[in-house]
């Protein structure tokens, strides 16, 4: 997986990795010629007359030099350059591969792990990319180059050049073995900690609620312990890898200077060849230990390729037409016909036999015990799920031939938890709609009950909003919630439990101002308290994921005796 992420995102910059090629070779031969150069100086001797053969020589070997480093930054910027890029074409392609999910595949996934994959997994992928650019380029030329050229300085010392490399191979790869499995655990105490971490952040009312401080202090504690102990050990063999292969090095320098000394004092090699025979010897090292280095690398980025690809590879279930119908008949009527919908591996459906229509300008309320399916039936009107069973429609038209830009033109959401983004009262407003004028949320505010309390902001529709809408209230929440949806001027308004934070007053208000102000727009309600419903047209009660009663309050206060428990229920509660 890791080999075929890197072949097909960098290969649109393949001229930039030719010419890294180029200039690490240009790089690589100057790094090889330099300790030849300097041998024949010393070779030859230079005397005090000498001068002219010293600015000559010396001016190559600056030029040399310069060429070397000159080839070398122009290498690192193409490698950074191509896996810059690659890396951010991989997190494109996640994200739009991610923003096509329905609600199916990103609960499968989860949101905080699809985060940490366009994260911390394509940064992995990408430092590899980057680091395998040079070093795996540079470090075969710096090992082979090197062998070829100590030996055309003196064969006879090639026999230190045979054991030392096998030798520090054999250390480095016993080293490495070590490493992958530790690697591997490594990640899993990562995802560990950052769950636990979330799952504190997230559920912290809750925590704090049950005084459960100590006990999740000591829970996220054992996961940190047990992923620095990891850290300890791979830390452990990092440490010890560079010394032994010094060690190795060392030694080896120390044995071409005993055996050397002894060719230099036989005159059968020049002092100046065995200074160039250990400076290549410490090339050819220096290229083992580089290899060895991207060798330790690979495993974390082969790990963090398999995640990436899973998400690239993963189709959703929620598939475009291919022949889109763009023109709706009725753009403001919703119909259920025998709607079945079920998770993937579940026993029985969660909605079954579901038949019942809104028509133009209708509010129709759907409301049932906790688990009975309400949301995840209105979730198949936008097509956040598709039916497995009859058909979802809007405006005549099946939601599943229905083009999806001009199916979610024309429908405004609100959901159960109102989430606003950071930036301020009016960004989060036109987020239903970008052209909308300042008149035009002041009205959408004025019938969302939301006016009062952004008049009374500090800068009114320019406040602003914390991420999430931390430092609004769950009401103002609501409201603004509400809002955005009225701004966006949709054909079909949905509010998924979206009065449950507002007082009985404020919700009175509001629900007479939607009714009042958009008398065009169809309204699904889904609702706990039975005092929102009571005016609908329609009211849908679910039970168990089955419809168990259709009509108006007092009709179904007749006919439903689950309806009449919840009424009941609510009734008794208020009394």
């Amino acid at each position: 997986m890791l080999a075929k992420l890197l072949i097909r995102y960098l290969t649109p910059y393949r001229w930039l990795l030719l010419a890294l090629l180029i200039f690490q070779i240009i790089s690589a031969v100057a790094t090889l010629y330099l300790p030849r150069l300097n041998a024949d100086i010393i070779d030859q001797g230079v005397s005090r007359g000498d001068t002219a053969y010293i600015w000559s020589t010396g001016s190559v070997m600056l030029a040399i030099s310069f060429g070397q480093i000159v080839a070398a930054i122009i290498a690192t910027y193409f490698a950074a350059k191509a896996s810059m890029a690659a890396g951010r074409d991989i997190r494109r392609d996640i994200y739009e591969k991610v923003s096509a999910f329905s609600e199916r595949e990103v609960s499968a996934f989860g949101p905080g792990s699809l985060i940490t994959r366009n994260t911390n997994d394509v940064q992995q992928v990408q430092m590899l990319a980057m680091m395998g650019s040079t070093m795996l380029v540079t470090a075969p030329l710096l090992a082979i180059g090197g062998v070829i050229m100590a030996l055309r300085q003196d064969l006879g010392l090639g026999w230190l050049i045979a054991v030392a490399v096998p030798l520090l191979l054999v250390i480095v790869l016993l080293i490495v073995s070590r490493m992958v499995p530790l690697f591997r655990v490594f990640q899993t105490k990562l995802d560990a900690v950052n769950r636990i971490m979330r799952e504190q952040l997230t559920g912290v009312r809750v925590v704090r609620a049950f005084v459960r401080e100590d006990i999740e202090e000591e829970r996220f504690r054992g996961a940190n312990t047990d992923i620095m102990v990891v850290g300890r050990k791979v830390g452990s063999l990092f440490v010890l890898l560079f010394p032994v292969a010094m060690l190795v090095l060392n030694v080896t320098i120390v044995g071409v200077i005993w055996f050397g000394g002894i060719e230099v004092d036989a005159g059968s090699i020049e002092i100046g060849t065995l200074f160039a025979f250990m400076q290549y010897i410490a090339q050819i090292l220096m290229g083992v230990l580089m290899a060895s280095f991207m060798v330790i690398m690979i495993p974390r980025a082969a790990v963090s390729a398999e995640r990436i690809g899973e998400v690239l590879a993963s189709e959703s279930t929620l598939v475009r037409a291919t022949n889109p119908v763009r023109e709706f008949p009725a753009r403001a009527t919703v119909r259920f016909d025998d709607v079945e919908f079920s998770y993937p591996g579940a026993e029985q459906p969660v909605l079954q036999g579901i038949t019942f229509e809104a028509k133009p300008g209708e509010t129709v309320a759907v409301v049932g015990s906790t688990g009975a399916g309400k949301t995840t039936l209105i979730s198949l009107i936008p097509r956040l799920f598709d039916v497995t069973g009859g058909s979802a429609q809007v405006g005549g038209v099946d939601v599943r031939k229905a083009d999806l830009d001009e199916l979610w033109k024309g429908i405004g959401l609100v959901p159960q938890r109102p989430f606003l983004f950071s930036g301020t009262v009016a960004s989060n407003l036109r987020f239903g709609r970008e052209e909308a004028t300042d008149d035009e949320l002041w009205a959408a505010l004025e019938i969302a009950q939301g006016k009062d309390f952004v008049e009374q902001m500090d800068g009114q529709l320019g406040a602003r909003i914390s991420q999430g809408g931390t430092n609004v209230s769950g009401g103002q929440r609501q409201r603004l919630a509400i809002a955005r949806a009225i701004v966006h001027q949709p054909d079909i308004l949905i509010f998924d439990d979206s009065f449950s934070a507002l007082d009985l007053t404020t919700d009175a208000r509001l629900r007479q101002a939607l009714w009042r102000e958009l008398p065009h727009v169809t309204k699904i309600v889904v609702a706990q308290r039975v005092s929102t419903i009571t005016e609908a047209d329609r009211i849908v009660v679910l039970e168990d994921g089955r419809m168990v009663g259709l009509g108006t309050h007092e009709e179904l206060i007749e006919s439903s005796a689950t309806y009449r428990e919840i009424v009941d229920s609510q009734l008794a509660v208020q009394a």
